[in-house]
């Protein structure tokens, strides 16, 4: 497929954006478009205006807006920070559902509904950052994050569902919204890739425009590999005084050993860290326990396989007077309602064959699939309810029902349309 013509204007470039602190752009979708920056099918990013459709072959132009009949993508160069995206969705020749994913697929919005030729006004707010910490440091990234999404300095938005289609996006700075930051690791990243999923990239689709979640978790990362690595320094430039820092590790810890290590030495210690930086900056901490595994025993039971880490949490969330979200406790509960078997539906268990290149059957009890990302990050949900957290509670969507692991969702009822891109080798720290 060759593209001759590239529908761009001149190149926003980052200097540019960087002079006016105020950010308010429109991309109007579609040819011959005038009510904003015009997009059409033939505007590219890799054509090098700072904006453009990427990583997938691009939608059509149709009838004032840009539609496919598969999952395409939008990028655009941004500063780092926080921004309100407003978008008009529909597709002027079908009836359309539409997901849209912002990001290493973080779930922003859920299969929004609209009638041929008509549009929904959709709004959230997403967060954008780049790895430089100062002049000249940088987060030390590990191999396979260096592509990541998460890192790469632009907002990437993915479109997907049934006959997704787009008539325009604004993009504005937005204006101290509240930010909650994640420190964890391969259960709360934002994975790029299916089937894997985190639960910090499901927990936005349950908040409205004003909040942001900028998840810095990332796989085989430990309390103290995470500040090592310049997460925490990287994550303290972009945060103020009001924002919340939700803390969860335990996985990768609990394998560390030698002299001083231990759950109620050095990773108690490394959480202390994470307490005391953030109240230094005016920040909430929140503590959550690991979640727990897919061990059960005999009778049904789930066995905690992280021995005295939870433990050293609570005791420490209590020490310290930081809200506890017990993530273990419940997560325990969840998988016991599923059962056995039914539990594997929430977690990476499939057949060979089920993914390109899946060569033999994946079998992963501790990383969750969509579905699992999804029903734990309820857990989190309800975890903020009991604690109270009233600025964060008041921006929860509409929509949102209180969730009782007790009951999970129906895994019969619930589905997202799969992004494009697949990965069958098991995340670090498995």
């Amino acid at each position: 497929m060759n593209f001759i013509i590239s529908a761009c204007l001149a190149p926003l470039t980052l200097a540019a954006m960087q002079d006016g602190e105020l950010i308010d752009r429109t991309y109007a979708f579609g040819n011959g478009r005038a009510d904003g920056i015009p997009v059409a099918a033939t505007c590219l990013y890799a054509d090098g205006a700072g904006y453009g459709f990427d990583l997938t072959p691009p939608p059509a132009d149709a009838g004032g807006a840009c539609t496919a009949d598969s999952a395409f993508f939008f990028s655009a160069d941004l500063p780092e920070g926080d921004y309100d995206v407003t978008l008009l969705l529909g597709n002027p020749d079908h009836d359309a559902e539409i997901t849209v994913r912002g990001e290493s697929r973080r779930l922003l919005l859920e299969k929004i509904k609209t009638r041929k030729g008509a549009y929904s006004e959709q709004s959230f707010t997403v967060n954008i950052r780049g790895r430089r910490i100062s002049a000249d440091r940088e987060v030390r990234l590990k191999p396979r994050e260096v592509h990541k999404l998460s890192w790469d300095g632009k907002l990437t938005l993915e479109l997907n569902g049934v006959h997704p289609g787009v008539r325009s996006i604004r993009i504005r700075r937005a204006e101290k919204p509240l930010t909650v930051f994640l420190c964890g690791n391969s259960t709360v990243v934002d994975q790029d890739n299916e089937p894997w999923c985190g639960w910090g990239q499901m927990i936005p689709r349950f908040f409205r425009q004003g909040i942001s979640f900028a998840n810095y978790a990332e796989s085989g990362e430990a309390a103290n590999t995470f500040i090592a690595a310049g997460r925490l320094e990287k994550l303290l430039t972009q945060a103020k005084a009001g924002d919340y820092i939700l803390v969860e590790f335990g996985h990768n810890d609990q394998k560390q050993k030698g002299e001083g290590k231990g759950a109620w030495l050095s990773y108690t210690q490394n959480l202390r860290t994470f307490i005391a930086e953030a109240r230094r900056r005016g920040m909430k901490p929140v503590l959550l326990t690991p979640v727990s595994r897919r061990t059960f025993d005999e009778s049904g039971k789930i066995v905690n396989s992280h021995g005295d880490y939870p433990d050293a949490v609570r005791k420490l969330a209590a020490d310290e007077n930081v809200p506890l979200i017990d993530l273990h406790k419940m997560t325990a509960i969840l998988y016991e309602a599923w059962g056995r078997e039914a539990s594997k539906k929430a977690f990476v268990h499939y057949p060979a064959g089920t993914f390109p290149g899946q060569a033999a059957a994946l079998e992963d009890d501790t990383h969750f699939n969509a579905y699992g990302g999804y029903e734990v990050a309820k857990c989190v949900v309800e975890g903020i309810r009991e604690n109270r957290l009233a600025d964060i509670l008041q921006l929860l969507r509409p929509d949102y029902a209180p969730f009782d692991p007790k009951q999970p969702d129906e895994v019969e009822r619930f589905s997202l349309p799969l992004s494009p891109f697949t990965e069958v080798e098991k995340p670090e720290g498995n």
